[in-house]
C-alpha cells in the first residue's frame, strides 16, 4: 500500500512539476542530448560494453558529488581492475564534469527518473553488482528495485543534518525498510553513525570514515584552464590581490561588488573575480553588475586572440562550468557562497587546500562539522553580516602575512583529513570481493 501511494504521489507531483523540471533543463543546457537515459532508454553500444561485465553503478547527483566520484573511481579501478565501473548522474553540468574528467574506460548515464518501470528497466540494462550513492538522494523505487533483485546497495559520505534527522525520523515508516536495507554507509562523523542507526541502518554496516571532501579538495591531473594567463587576457597583471567569490548565490554577487568598490579606494590593486554557483544565472548577475556601473566581462567571451588593455574591467564573471577550482588557485583571498544571502553554504575545502584563506558567512549548515574543525584551527574566517564581510576583507588586504598564516594553516586541516577514500573503497570492495 505503501509503495503504491508513493508512485501515486510521485506521479502527480511529476505531473505539476513538468514545466519547471523541462524549463531548468533548458536554461542549464544540453537537456536534449542523451534525454532517452533519464527514462532508462539506454543504447545499443551502452549495453554491449556492459555485456558479461561485473559492475558497479556509481550514483553522483551533480557537479559537487563528481568531485567526489572522481576519486572514488580511481581508487576502485586500483582496488577492482577488472570490474567495468558505471556512473550516473542527475543534472548535465554533472554530465559535462563527468565527460570531460573521468577516463574514457568509465560509462557516464544519466540516472532514470524514479518510476517503477523506469528504475526496472535501467537495472535491466546495467544489471549492476553493487549500487552505490555519493552523499544522499534516496530515490525510493530504485531502493526497492535493488531489494528485489538483491543488489547490495551503499552509501558513501552520509551526513545527516539536524533538519534531515527530524525529518526521516517523522516518516519513518516509510524510509526505515530503505535504511535498512543498506549494506554499507560510509559517514562523515560519530553523530551521523548514532542518527543513521536510530534510523534503521543496522550497526554492522555503519562506518565513521570523516569526509571524502577533504581526499577530493587535493588537486590531480591538469587544470582545464590557466588562469592567471586569462586574467591576463583581462587585462589582469600579476601584480594585482584576486578576490574569488566561488559558488556565489543571489544577491551575493551584488554585496561583493559593492564591498569591493568601496574597498579599491584604499587597495586600487583589488581585482573581482565572481563564480555563480549556477552559471545560467550569468545573465541575472550581469545585468546587477551593469545597474551598479561596475565594468565587468563575461568569461565566456574570452577567446584565445581576445586581449584587453590593464584596468579596462573591474571584475570578471565567470558563466562557463568547471573552472572554479582554476580560478581558486590563483586567488589571493575566497568567499565561499550560499552563506551570506542563502542558507547551507558551499565546500570551503577546495580553496583551503590550496592554501587560501577562506571567508564565509554565518550560514555554513551543510559544513557544521568541518568548520568546527577550521575554526578550532584559526584556520577560517566566518563573518557575521554584510559589514563585517568588508571589515574582514580590509584587514586580511592590509596584511598579507596574515592571509599567509591563515592559508597555511587551512591547508593543514585538509592535510590533517585525508584517507576517507580509502577507508570508504575498502567498505566497498570487501563486499564485492564477498560475492565473486
Amino acid at each position: 500500500m505503501i509503495r503504491w501511494l508513493y508512485n501515486r504521489i510521485f506521479d502527480l507531483g511529476l505531473l505539476i512539476a513538468a514545466p519547471f523540471y523541462f524549463l531548468k533543463l533548458w536554461r542549464r543546457g544540453g537537456w536534449f542530448e542523451d534525454f532517452g537515459q533519464r527514462w532508462g532508454r539506454y543504447n545499443g553500444v551502452l549495453k554491449q560494453t556492459l555485456t558479461n561485465r561485473e559492475i558497479i553503478w556509481l550514483h553522483a547527483v551533480s557537479v559537487g558529488e563528481v568531485n567526489l566520484c572522481l576519486q572514488l573511481v580511481a581508487a576502485l579501478q586500483h582496488r577492482l581492475p577488472y570490474h567495468k565501473i558505471v556512473v550516473s548522474t542527475t543534472t548535465s553540468t554533472g554530465m559535462a564534469e563527468l565527460k570531460s574528467r573521468l577516463p574514457g574506460n568509465v560509462s557516464r548515464i544519466y540516472y532514470p527518473i524514479d518510476r517503477h518501470r523506469q528504475v526496472q528497466r535501467a537495472l535491466s540494462a546495467i544489471h549492476p553488482q553493487v549500487f552505490v550513492l555519493i552523499e544522499s538522494e534516496l530515490w525510493p523505487n530504485m531502493i526497492w528495485g535493488l531489494q528485489r533483485q538483491g543488489i547490495p546497495y551503499f552509501l558513501v559520505n552520509a551526513r545527516i543534518s539536524d533538519r534531515s534527522f527530524r525529518r526521516y525520523q517523522k516518516a519513518g515508516f516509510f524510509f526505515r525498510s530503505i535504511f535498512g536495507g543498506f549494506r554499507g554507509i560510509a559517514v562523515q562523523t560519530p553523530q551521523d553513525a548514532e542518527r543513521l542507526n536510530r534510523l534503521g541502518v543496522r550497526p554492522e554496516a555503519i562506518h565513521v570514515t570523516g569526509s571524502l571532501k577533504f581526499d577530493a579538495a587535493i588537486p590531480t591531473g591538469k587544470a582545464p584552464i590557466n588562469a592567471p594567463s586569462l586574467l591576463k587576457q583581462v587585462g589582469v597583471q600579476a601584480d594585482r590581490t584576486i578576490l574569488i567569490g566561488g559558488s556565489t548565490h543571489a544577491g551575493e554577487e551584488a554585496i561583493l561588488a559593492q564591498i569591493v568598490g568601496r574597498l579599491r579606494e584604499d587597495f586600487p590593486q583589488l581585482f573581482l573575480v565572481l563564480v555563480p554557483r549556477h552559471h545560467e544565472r550569468g545573465g541575472e548577475v550581469g545585468r546587477s553588475l551593469s545597474e551598479m556601473g561596475i565594468r565587468f566581462l563575461f568569461r565566456s567571451l574570452i577567446t584565445p586572440e581576445f586581449q584587453a588593455d590593464t584596468g579596462t574591467f573591474d571584475c570578471l564573471l565567470v558563466n562557463t562550468t568547471g573552472e572554479l577550482r582554476s580560478f581558486y588557485a590563483g586567488a589571493d583571498l575566497v568567499f565561499v557562497g550560499k552563506s551570506l544571502t542563502a542558507h547551507g553554504g558551499q565546500n570551503p575545502i577546495e580553496p583551503a587546500a590550496l592554501g587560501k584563506p577562506v571567508i564565509v558567512g554565518p550560514n555554513m549548515e551543510n559544513f557544521q562539522t568541518i568548520m568546527q574543525q577550521f575554526l578550532q584551527a584559526e584556520a577560517i574566517l566566518q563573518v557575521a553580516d554584510e559589514a563585517e564581510l568588508e571589515t574582514t576583507l580590509r584587514r586580511l588586504l592590509s596584511r598579507p602575512n596574515l592571509r599567509e598564516e591563515i592559508g597555511k594553516k587551512a591547508q593543514a586541516v585538509v592535510q590533517q583529513n585525508q584517507g576517507a577514500v580509502n577507508k570508504a573503497v575498502d567498505m566497498i570492495s570487501l563486499e564485492v570481493e564477498r560475492v565473486v
